[in-house]
């Protein structure tokens, strides 16, 4: 549930460029070639089977809708629509699905008034609540992050969605495309005398006037991806197993070499995700440390998903080649 901390604390206290790699439009090749069964394993070993390449998708998370809107597949329902709207710009919906009601508490009886051909949800939603869902649909799941290899659980997702969905074809160039960003992204960091710099990636969030901050170790995706793009992971906290999240605060931030480069994305649509913007802006114990004197704080693009697939990812690499090539 950690990856579920920004957002949730959001909803709880009420207040809380260049074009990304790859394309929105349907690879649809495959899902014409035939309508046979399709049998898969997801993520809990639990064998899932569909008539033909399902056509009327529900997402219970972020990522996997991104997946799904990547590959060209609209979904019928969404859980949180706004809240998706407003943190992954790089995937926008292309319709007007259903608001399905919370990621960890998605509504069963709306999901099942939409006569859904297949739910995808991630191992994070709970087990009686994939029960249930099992009653109205066939449901995958799959593994919401890995840690010891984010990137490839990020496409092992993609492939098996896309398995599901008959769109294979869109997945490989996803896939490429990203991969080719990738090494796009770096060459420019290097070019532009990046290359090994120390860099450090957090979010933050403000709850009954306390700040905290969540450093990306390299065991999260953005994490992961900024190795790619050989930049050294400034962080020295230990991440949890899944998403390579560790948790600090400002004091915390001392620790950071004097030359680091830091970013953030937040959200303008709620205040309390940026507090290093906004709360912490007159603070002394913020506004004293040696890298936000020099000036090397950035503040990326809202509407990178950090937890998202290829294409937030790509538009991540993007933002960071531009920030850091200003200095």
């Amino acid at each position: 549930m950690r990856r579920l901390l920004l957002a949730a604390a959001a909803a709880t206290t009420a207040v809380l460029t260049l074009t990304a790699c790859g394309t929105t439009e349907p690879a649809t090749d495959d899902a014409k070639k035939t309508a046979e069964p399709i049998t898969l394993t997801d993520a809990k070993g639990a064998k899932v089977e569909l008539d033909g390449p399902a056509k009327k998708v529900v997402g219970t998370e972020w990522n996997v809708v991104e997946s799904l809107v990547s590959l060209g597949v609209a979904p019928a329902g969404v859980a949180d629509v706004k809240g998706y709207k407003t943190w992954n710009t790089a995937a926008p919906l292309k319709n007007d699905p259903k608001d399905i009601g919370t990621r960890g508490e998605p509504s069963t009886d709306t999901i099942a008034s939409l006569s859904p051909d297949l739910i995808v949800a991630t191992d994070d939603l709970k087990p009686a609540v994939v029960k249930q869902l099992r009653k109205v649909a066939p449901v995958l799941e799959v593994r919401a992050a890995d840690a010891s290899d984010p990137i490839g659980q990020m496409t092992k997702n993609l492939d098996l969605i896309a398995k599901a969905t008959g769109t294979t074809q869109q997945a490989e160039k996803l896939k490429k495309d990203f991969q080719a960003k990738l090494g796009e992204g770096k060459k420019a960091l290097a070019d532009a005398g990046h290359a090994g710099a120390k860099y450090a990636f957090a979010d933050g969030y403000v709850v009954s006037n306390q700040v905290t901050i969540r450093p990306y170790t390299s065991g999260s995706l953005i994490g992961a991806v900024n190795e790619k793009l050989g930049l050294k992971n400034a962080w020295s906290v230990e991440g949890d197993k899944s998403y390579g999240l560790g948790s600090t605060d400002v004091e915390g931030l001392t620790k950071l070499d004097e030359d680091v480069q830091f970013a953030y994305i937040g959200s303008d649509g709620d205040k309390n995700s940026t507090p290093f913007a906004g709360v912490l802006a007159k603070d002394s114990a913020w506004t004293s440390l040696p890298f936000v004197e020099k000036g090397n704080v950035h503040r990326l693009p809202d509407g990178i998903w950090m937890f998202g697939g290829p294409q937030s990812m790509g538009k991540y690499v993007d933002s960071v080649v531009e920030a850091l090539k200003k200095k």
